[in-house]
């Protein structure tokens, strides 16, 4: 299944919005051929965070999707139905979309796993665009060994997307075996918001890391308030660009929370936008230098705090909400822009039953050496075969 902005020509595609009433595409995306060629059977479109805009899966013109292991919790977004179905049992396999998180956060609170490929890897041809420099195409799936498999039927050059110009990707023999291979923790900004939970899951998941061979090392974090910065007028930019007209006549068609994320977008100067696309490569160099330095991969926090509650992003004063979704996206926004590859997978569970994740980053290209990892610590763990108690 597919989350509701990949096209399907003569089926609707309405991006989570009723700004698109009616919308039918004439063609398909290049991802859901690929998925038909090879024999996938498509059930249908999946739920979304309006225009791709809520990293904990709200849209205020729609219900709010239920989190299937505590339905007063949110599922994460903005591939919020993606995460659902496949948490759910619906289906083994849902495709996702990734701006600042948008794979890794639902995938984190619904107990799956999670691929965002690097930048470029998977054609975007066919899925509505939030912002054309940020977005990426991954899977949602219960293993990182299903994963893999996606991720050789989707990768691959495509005429139609000129940053999908890489041939296709071979899936890697995936041993369980990590010996030989460093896992960086970067400290600094990657703990400082912690919960003692979500601290005490991911050093247990650590301790599986090196029980398999990994060698676990301690480095450093660069500026990440730059990075989050450029990140930010990058999206708001491309997406304000992308939804501009929205503004001028759309009335309240375009919810409170998504006009507040998109405005400033249109106030920005060209040169902070040239800035931000200019400064990316060295940003990407700086932080593989500090956070990973001569390491394979580096583990963080998938979120660092447990899964909030939907009253607590729907209820709650609007600077409480705006808190609860930074806290959300803390670890996530930055390897967008950044352009990394990066997976989630559960580790553990909270006081409420609800899961806890961590992720992998991976250098640039380097898919095989997360995709790896995670199943290594999966061969050694049963978090990823839970299913919701509701769900059976």
């Amino acid at each position: 299944a597919r989350k509701d902005l990949f096209y399907r020509a003569g089926f609707s595609a309405l991006c989570g919005s009723p700004l698109r009433p009616g919308h039918v595409p004439q063609v398909t995306a290049t991802v859901v051929e690929r998925l038909d060629a090879a024999g996938g059977i498509d059930i249908g479109r999946l739920a979304m965070a309006e225009l791709a805009m809520s990293p904990t899966g709200f849209n205020t013109h729609e219900s709010h999707p239920a989190n299937p292991w505590n339905p007063a919790h949110v599922p994460g977004g903005s591939s919020s139905g993606s995460a659902v179905a496949v948490a759910a049992g619906y289906v083994p396999l849902a495709l996702g979309t990734d701006t600042g998180g948008s794979i890794r956060h639902p995938a984190a609170m619904c107990g799956l796993t999670g691929l965002k490929p690097t930048y470029g890897r998977v054609s975007r041809a066919g899925a509505w665009p939030l912002s054309w420099s940020l977005d990426h195409v991954g899977p949602l799936a219960h293993s990182a060994r299903d994963c893999a498999i996606a991720l050789e039927l989707l990768a691959g050059h495509d005429p139609h997307d000129t940053t999908a110009a890489r041939p296709g990707w071979q899936r890697p023999a995936l041993t369980g075996d990590l010996t030989g291979l460093r896992v960086a923790r970067p400290g600094g900004y990657y703990d400082a918001a912690l919960t003692p939970t979500v601290r005490a899951a991911l050093d247990t998941a650590a301790a599986e890391l090196a029980a398999a061979g990994a060698t676990l090392v301690d480095t450093a974090c660069p500026d990440m308030a730059t990075i989050n910065a450029l990140a930010h007028v990058t999206l708001a930019v491309e997406a304000a660009t992308q939804l501009r007209r929205a503004f001028v006549d759309a009335g309240d068609k375009v919810g409170r929370q998504v006009r507040d994320r998109l405005e400033p977008g249109l106030f920005y100067a060209a040169t902070d936008y040239a800035d931000a696309l200019r400064l990316r490569a060295p940003q990407r160099a700086a932080w593989l230098a500090a956070a990973m330095a001569d390491a394979d991969a580096v583990l963080i926090p998938a979120i660092s705090r447990e899964v909030p509650t939907i009253a607590e992003t729907t209820q709650a004063p609007p600077a409480d909400i705006a808190a609860v979704i930074g806290a959300v996206t803390h670890t996530t926004r930055g390897i967008n822009y950044l352009g990394l590859p990066a997976l989630v997978a559960p580790c553990g569970q909270d006081a409420a039953g609800l899961p806890i994740a961590f992720q992998l980053v991976g250098r640039p290209w380097d898919e095989a050496t997360i995709l790896n990892i995670a199943d290594a610590y999966q061969r050694r763990t049963g978090w990823h075969t839970r299913r919701p108690p509701s769900c059976p």
